[in-house]
């Protein structure tokens, strides 16, 4: 499992997406979470703007990463 270090109160779900480089681009990113493709504390989260925390555990594509 990867870290994230947040550096605020919090990331959106679509840029943690491209700060990690699991996707491409910005499109892509939106792309994948509506179609359910990437799981937010074990479950699967469609909210493109979720706002990620400490403590939270984000997965896609077979990656995982918890925000400190």
């Amino acid at each position: 499992m990867q870290t994230f270090t947040l550096k605020g109160d919090f990331i959106q779900l679509i840029q943690l997406l491209k700060v990690m480089n699991w996707v491409e681009h910005g499109a892509m990113a939106q792309w994948v979470v509506e179609e359910g493709l990437v799981r937010y504390n074990g479950e699967i989260d469609y909210r493109k703007r979720l706002k990620v925390r400490v403590g939270d555990i984000v997965s896609f594509d077979g990656q995982e990463v918890k925000i400190i």
